[in-house]
């Protein structure tokens, strides 16, 4: 598969709602994992969420209860909603896929072979 494209990250405020867009190239994620990591200079690309192709959702603890993942029914877009931004979740967000995930290896950048140009995400104190 091409690399994903990220789309809808921006400068918002704390408490604030941003949606990001992860969309399949030319294609679908029919059979795929999909999943959303970030990066940033203060931090090494960490895990954020990840829906596998059955549906299934996994979350990172920090985000757990204010970020949501989601998906198109064409398995065309891949969705993440997310709520009561904090200015520590400032980062370049990053979209990855991949056809042979393990469960083992889904929350780690090193089970992803596919990945996006990225998307910055600024929250402002």
């Amino acid at each position: 598969q091409v690399p994903p494209i990220e789309s809808g990250g921006e400068l918002t405020q704390a408490g604030g709602s941003l949606r990001l867009s992860c969309a399949a190239n030319g294609g679908s994620f029919n059979g795929y994992t999909v999943g959303w990591f970030r990066q940033s200079p203060t931090k090494e690309r960490e895990f954020v969420a990840a829906m596998g192709d059955s549906g299934h959702v996994y979350y990172e603890d920090s985000v757990k209860d204010r970020f949501v993942i989601s998906r198109d029914s064409a398995k065309k877009t891949v969705y993440l909603q997310m709520n009561s931004l904090k200015p520590e979740d400032t980062a370049a967000y990053y979209c990855a896929a991949s056809q042979s995930v393990d469960l083992s290896n889904i929350r780690s950048p090193r089970g992803y072979g596919s990945w996006g140009h990225g998307t910055q995400v600024t929250v402002s104190a």
